[in-house]
């Protein structure tokens, strides 16, 4: 079992949520977050000298997936998540983390049976 961390465009959400549906994955969290990467949350370079640093609006999805489901769904997520053929600055990024157990609280029931 692996959890897979998305941080995205806000803009792109919906193109990776289709991107997970044809990919057979239903179920994630999303979560409104803010960050920034390398660029400092700088939209674009400028001259003017560095003032401090912006936070940018981010999404990030949560998604829990038995192993066989690890490289599509990323395959989904990074096709979906890229702005135009080269992507851009700013696309987000994609962790892979084990995931030890999963435990759903309705039934009691543990590991990729809960997924």
């Amino acid at each position: 079992m692996k959890l897979i961390i998305a941080i995205v465009q806000p803009s792109r959400l919906e193109a990776v949520k289709q991107a997970l549906t044809e990919v057979e994955v239903f179920r994630l969290t999303v979560v409104d977050c803010q960050g920034f990467g390398r660029q400092k949350g700088q939209l674009a370079s400028s001259r003017a000298p560095d003032t401090g640093v912006n936070l940018l609006r981010k999404i990030q999805l949560q998604i829990a997936v038995n192993d066989d489901f690890v490289e599509p769904t990323t395959a989904a997520v990074l096709s979906a998540a890229k702005s135009g053929d080269k992507g851009q600055i700013g696309d987000g990024k994609v962790f892979v983390l084990p995931m030890d157990d999963c435990i759903r609280i309705r039934t009691g029931e543990r590991g990729p049976e809960a997924i």
